[in-house]
């Protein structure tokens, strides 16, 4: 009887130990089951990504062709005899400075060209005047000036000019100052160390600016441009899109599907592009000139024009939330001013997408001020309606000989005052779409556009008027302009 028990344990254990090996099989089949469908997944948003943006796919193999050049440094023994071990900083120098856009490649390029170049003239000036003071007063020069000029280049970065342009650079001055400074204590050939460091630093930084530049360059300028004139149609969509969605909701283009309701939060776009576009103006500057845009074309106005767009987004917001607000006003109500606010909602959406075209052909347009001048006629209508309200229909009663009788029905404050509210902010609205407006034809004054083909006047030219050569040459430059 024992022995039978014996050998039941021993069955009962085996059949345990075979039910846990297969519960650890199957527990391992899963997580691998389980990772590849988080790789399949990851790969499938990857591609999608890539797709969507084919230049994402391009800039990783740019950054792939500069470090496969950079690495010939140590690959080919003469090149790297002449920079010896310190050929790792031209890869680094490719690993960090290379950006997406050609403008922020160059930004990081000349910032640490010039940082590492100062750096290091410095950092030999000082290790000469502490090698001449003596060997006990080496330590005390080197230590004081580091901490001196570590110091004083740390505080600029605090200034809001240094900050936004070269900020950069003095992270890159003080680590390279810092390096050559406290390495020359301890290393004999200071000169030599300094000398390949900047020269392997400067040829990993022009080699990340040629691939940039030439090979299907992604300018920041032109990221800045698509951006904000994107932005201009986001705005007047949403401007349109909510009068109509609060005045009458069976002809706005906002319903229920979703792409509606895309064009309807689009100024939420604009609200939340100030980052982008400070950002995107900041490379643009040091960029050449491309396209049709020239090498000192004024980006800091688009920052203008966006500023202005916010501060119209910002009254649209106010606006969206009357219209998703508990206390309506009623239909009646609504009906009195729904033609004249509508029509300010489509005056002023019709001149922020004239802006639209204008910025992005890059030309003048006569149309513009006419739609402004109906955009402002239809606001001083609005502006006279409120002055005498008209906001009861009357009403007819009869009385006890039959007669007929009209009398106006009393409404109470509130059911006005969120009507008259939208009414306000229509009105601020076309104040701040001119704002737009001026900001605008400053960037046309500024970049020098061009009045459109369509709209400029035919000249007829007789045999007895004869064009001087200074005009035809004008001409000639006019023509050259446009097809660039």
């Amino acid at each position: 009887m024992a022995q039978d028990q014996k050998k039941e344990v021993v069955k009962v254990e085996w059949r345990i130990k075979k039910e846990e090996e297969r519960a650890g099989f199957a527990f391992m089949w899963a997580c691998i089951v389980g990772l590849g469908f988080k790789l399949c997944n990851f790969v499938k948003k990857a591609w999608e990504l890539g797709v969507n943006d084919p230049r994402k796919f391009i800039h990783c193999l740019k950054v792939g062709v500069a470090l496969s050049a950079v690495s010939i440094f140590y690959y080919l023994k003469p090149l790297y005899n002449g920079v010896g071990g310190n050929a790792m900083w031209a890869i680094m120098t490719v690993v960090v400075v290379f950006e997406f856009t050609a403008g922020a490649t160059i930004y990081k390029t000349m910032n640490r060209m010039c940082g590492t170049s100062l750096a290091g003239f410095l950092a030999l000036g000082v290790h000469w005047v502490a090698s001449k003071a003596g060997h006990q007063w080496d330590p005390i020069i080197s230590g004081v000036s580091l901490f001196l000029l570590a110091s004083a280049a740390t505080f600029s970065r605090f200034i809001p000019t240094i900050k936004a342009r070269f900020d950069y650079g003095a992270l890159i001055f003080i680590l390279t100052f810092s390096l050559i400074s406290v390495s020359g204590y301890r290393v004999e050939e200071l000169l030599a160390m300094a000398q390949q460091r900047i020269s392997t630093v400067i040829v990993g930084s022009l080699l990340c600016i040629i691939v940039s530049v030439i090979v299907q360059p992604v300018w920041a300028g032109q990221e800045l441009f698509v951006l904000v004139t994107g932005n201009l149609d986001k705005l007047a969509n949403s401007l349109q899109g909510c009068v109509a969605k609060y005045f009458d909701n069976s002809e706005s283009p906002a319903g229920n599907d979703e792409e509606s309701h895309k064009k309807l939060l689009g100024y939420k776009c604009v609200q939340q592009s100030k980052a982008s576009e400070e950002v995107m103006a900041n490379f643009a500057r040091w960029e050449p000139a491309h396209g049709r845009f020239n090498f000192r074309h004024p980006w800091r106005q688009y920052l203008k024009i966006g500023a202005s767009m916010r501060s119209c987004a910002s009254c649209l917001d106010a606006l969206f939330g009357c219209i998703n607000s508990e206390n309506k006003s009623s239909d009646d109500i609504k009906k009195n001013m729904s033609s004249i606010s509508m029509k300010v909602g489509a005056n002023t959406a019709s001149v922020v997408r004239e802006l639209a075209i204008t910025m992005r052909n890059m030309t003048r347009s006569n149309k513009l001020d006419i739609l402004v001048e109906e955009m402002n006629g239809a606001a001083q209508d609005l502006r006279d309606f409120l002055k005498y309200p008209n906001m009861v229909n009357p009403t007819t009663s009869h009385s006890a000989n039959g007669e007929e009788v009209s009398a106006n029905i009393k409404i109470p404050l509130m059911d006005i005052i969120q009507v008259v509210t939208v009414a306000s902010l229509l009105i601020e609205i076309v104040a701040r779409v001119e704002d737009i407006v001026k900001a605008v034809e400053e960037l046309s004054d500024l970049a020098q556009f061009q009045l459109a083909e369509c709209e400029k006047p035919k000249q007829v030219h007789s045999p007895n008027n004869k064009i001087s050569p200074d005009q035809e040459k004008d001409e000639k430059d006019i023509k050259i302009l446009q097809m660039v």
